[in-house]
Order: C-alpha cells, then sequence, then structure tokens
C-alpha cells in the first residue's frame, strides 16, 4: 500500500471518529433537551393541575356556603311559620285550660 493511501485511510477513520463524537454528542445534547422540555411540560401541566383544583375547591365552597344560606333561610321560614301557627293557636289553649279549670 501507498503512503497516500495509509494517509487517505487514515484521514478517514478520523473524520469517522469525529463525525461518530459529533453525532453522540449531538445524541447527548438532544436527549438532555427532550428531558429538560419533558420535566417542564409536566412541571406546567402540574401548575394547572393545581390552579384548576384552587378554582374548583373555590367554587364548591361558594356553592355550598350559598346553599346552607339557602337552607338556614328556609329553617327561619319554616321556624317563623311554626311560632305564628302556635301564637295563634295559644289563646284557644289558654282558654280551654280555663274552662276545664273552671268546669272541674
Amino acid at each position: 500500500m501507498s503512503f497516500e493511501a495509509i494517509t487517505n485511510i487514515t484521514e478517514a477513520e478520523a473524520q469517522a471518529k469525529a463525525a461518530v463524537a459529533g453525532a453522540e454528542g449531538k445524541a447527548r445534547q438532544m436527549l438532555a433537551d427532550a428531558q429538560n422540555a419533558g420535566k417542564a411540560a409536566l412541571e406546567a401541566a402540574a401548575a394547572k393541575a393545581e390552579n384548576e383544583l384552587a378554582e374548583l375547591r373555590q367554587k364548591t365552597e361558594k356553592k355550598a356556603a350559598a346553599e346552607a344560606e339557602a337552607l338556614t333561610q328556609t329553617l327561619e321560614d319554616q321556624k317563623a311559620a311554626l311560632r305564628e301557627k302556635a301564637g295563634a293557636k295559644l289563646g284557644e289553649a289558654a282558654a280551654l285550660i280555663v274552662e276545664r279549670i273552671v268546669n272541674n
């Protein structure tokens, strides 16, 4: 083999090694970039989910408070109605008691 052929082969091998090393470096960088992008996407999704959960909790608390207020008002209305009925019958009950005491 001639010296020139050996030199060409050596240069070709060096270029191939450099290309492989460059490709490996590029692959490592692409992998790191993909991992970083995945991590960022996961953190963003977690933050979005946390925000949505906080909003849902707030809406649920507001709805529960409104329902409790409505129930309280209904109970107050029922209590007032019962007191009114009881007040109306109080006079009748007193008259009945007096009548029974007087008649006995």
